[in-house]
Formats: structure tokens, sequence, C-alpha cells
């Protein structure tokens, strides 16, 4: 996407943030100069080359589509959606809220392509046929989403990546009642973050006070995320196991008088927090690590193009024992926030060179085939040095230490 059109990104972006938390149509956050882009992009529309070959003239939208599956109809670049459908407020309002049941007309009657909800040369406006509801629903919601949310719905509501000090500080599961090992939802258990020195001793209790949160995620096995390359550890990715909740704040009883020695004490005694395990995705043991809930984000993806040239390679697929990623599968790349790299960026992945025998050569000559483009991902997850990916388009597995590359 040229650097043009970034400007539009950024003014759908924030409408479509508007229009999901409820806000009025009428209040759109748009400025003049935003406005005026987006009016320019509508316009000019998308070249006829940028057009998918069997591009259809007319699609009725379907619950289970995607955005992105849409301009893929439409596009050989599917993350120009925006171009395509502009920002035409008296008709696509919003190019990210398209809603089931509408019917999207293609128009290349200018020699450049846009789609609309008007029939192409109809002035009038669309007749829209609904059913009678027993209850009412947002219609942000019923929105098709621009990928599968599906596919990542754990990545949105489960922190992954830690540090290696945050995850040795967080306080860990140290029992539960009947002397158990594994617990699941329902059950009570005991934590502390009060360690010896050596152990993070300058930790903070767990606390049940003014801003102090009550609300945990319990993970364990963090596992060192390292650049195919350099061998430098990027992150720990830390597994997910459910959520626990602090009723009981931990404390150090202060040590009392020995009777009968002046002056002596008893040892101090740790007394741990009572938690309760709220959901379970499969049974939390002992030793597992608390870190706070996080802020609930809301989930807005605008696809486009680093602006700036973004190379690097996959650091792991996720999944136990998980070699190859295919469509709809989540991966893990060694670039992130301090490289540039943003929610929504669309990244073309890279087949490697290989090296063969050509066998039609008598001498058995060593050649190397060059590396192919093998793919589309969009990165919909972002931290300090590594990122998680969502693969769209493929046409052979990935692996780890696969290239990308702009699209």
């Amino acid at each position: 996407m040229s650097h043009g059109l970034r400007p539009l990104a950024c003014a759908t972006a924030l409408l479509a943030a508007t229009l999901a938390s409820g806000v009025g149509a009428q209040n759109f956050p748009i400025t003049p100069g935003q406005r005026a882009t987006a009016t320019q992009v509508a316009q000019a529309g998308v070249p006829l080359s940028e057009l998918a070959p069997n591009a259809p003239d007319s699609y009725t939208v379907k619950r289970g589509d995607t955005l992105w599956a849409i301009s893929g109809m439409y596009l050989r670049s599917p993350w120009r959606w925006p171009e395509l459908w502009g920002m035409n407020l008296d008709d696509i309002r919003n190019p990210h809220l398209i809603f089931p049941g509408q019917v999207l007309f293609l128009d290349t009657s200018d020699g450049t392509a846009r789609l609309s909800t008007r029939r192409p040369g109809d002035g009038s406006t669309p007749t829209v046929r609904v059913s009678p509801r027993v209850r009412s629903e947002s219609l942000s919601d019923s929105a098709i989403p621009p990928i599968s949310l599906q596919a990542i719905e754990s990545f949105l509501a489960e922190p992954i990546i830690v540090d290696e000090g945050t995850f040795s500080r967080a306080p860990r599961i140290v029992s539960a009642t009947d002397s158990r090992v594994l617990m699941s939802m329902g059950d009570r258990a005991y934590a502390r973050a009060l360690y010896g020195s050596s152990e993070g001793g300058d930790a903070e209790p767990l606390s049940i006070g003014e801003g102090k949160p009550r609300d945990f995620r319990v993970f364990r096995n963090a596992t060192p995320l390292k650049d195919p390359t350099t061998g430098e550890v990027l992150g720990y990715e830390a597994q997910y196991v459910g959520k626990a909740y602090l009723v009981r704040e931990e404390t150090r009883r202060v040590p009392a008088p020995v009777p009968g020695k002046e002056g002596a004490v008893a040892g101090a005694e740790i007394v741990p927090a009572t938690i309760d395990i709220v959901q379970a995705k499969e049974e939390v043991r002992i030793g597992d690590r608390l870190l706070p809930e996080p802020p609930r984000e809301l989930p807005n993806y605008v696809p486009s193009a680093p602006s700036a040239t973004l190379t690097g390679q996959i650091v792991s697929v996720y999944g136990n024992a998980v070699t190859f990623a295919g469509q709809n599968q989540v991966v893990a790349i060694n670039r992130g926030i301090e490289h540039g790299v943003e929610r929504g960026h669309v990244l073309a992945l890279q087949k490697d060179a290989q090296t063969i025998i050509d066998k039609t050569d008598r001498a058995r000559t060593q050649i190397r085939l060059p590396g192919e483009r093998n793919g589309l991902m969009m990165v919909f997850r972002t931290f300090d040095k590594v990122s998680y990916a969502l693969v769209l388009q493929i046409t052979d597995g990935v692996k780890v230490g696969d290239s990308f590359v702009n699209p």
C-alpha cells in the first residue's frame, strides 16, 4: 500500500472502533484532512490490473464470510480492500463493517474498480429486506470480521510472550486443599510471591489492597523463542492453563517471642494467598505461575503493507508437536514493535532456496532453485521483539526458519 493511503487506514480504524463501541454514526472521529484523503481514494478507485482474474460482478455477503476472503475474490492484493471500497459515507459507510445480506456490486464503468451496494448505473437507494426478530443485537457484532477470529480467539484473550525476569518473579501456586497436585475449575489453592533473596525476595506479596489486581492468568513452561539465525532469545512463550481469583491476600506472620528465652523469637512464617481456580483450559498444577489479567483489547485489524522494508524469519509454529503451519494457523516471527511491526501488517511468506542435483545432466551438476513466494500472513498481535501472525494464504507448508518480506 502506498504512503498516501495510510491516513485512510487510520481513519477507517478509528471509525470501526467508534461503531464497534456503540457511538452513533454521526460522530465519526475523522479529521477534515482524513476525510479528504478518504474521498480522494474512493473517487480514484483501484486500477483494473489489480482485479482478480475471475472477480464476480456481484456478491451477496453470507455469515461466516471474512473481509479477507471477499477481497480475495476481487483483488490480487486482498489487503487493499480500503481502496476498493473507499469510505463512501453515502454508501458503504465503513469498509471494515460489512454485513450478511448486503449485495456488493463491482463497478468498472470509469476504467477503475470500486465496490458498491448499488448496482452500477442505478442511483436508487437499495432495498434491504429484514425478518422480524424477538431479540435485538448490536449491529457491529453482526458485521463480518476481517479475518477468521476463531483461529486467533485464544491469542486475543491470552498473553503469550513474557520476558524471563517477569516469569521468574511471578507468584507461583504452592499448594492445594487435601494435598492434591492437580486442580480444576472450582478448586481452591494457595499461592505466594514472597521468597528468599535468591528467588526474588523483593517481590510484592499478593494483596487485595486498593488498585491491586485480583484476577490472574495461570501459566507454565516459559519456552524460549530464539532467532533462527542469531540464536538470540527474543522472549518466552508461556503456556496458558487457566484463570484464578485472589480470595485472601498473602501475609508474613510477625515472629513471636520464645517463652523463657529473653530476646529470642521464632522464625518468620509466611501465610500464602488463597486463590480460587475460576477457569481451567487444562489441569492446574503445583508450580504454575500467576500473572495479572491484562486489560481487555478491542481487536480492530486494518490490513496494510509495511511502509518500510521488513524482512525476517518464522520463529515457531504454534501448537504441540506441530512442524509445518497451514492456512489459518498461527506462527511467531522474529520481528516486533522494536522493528516497526504493527497489528494488521500483511507479509509475504517465502520458500527457502533449494539445492538439487540436475539429473538431466550427465555430470550431475548441483544447482540452486530460487526461493519462491509461498503465501501471505497478517500480524494480529505484537510484542517487543516477537509478533504473532495468522497464515491467510499458503501454497506449501510453513516451517521454522522460513523467511518473509513485504507483500
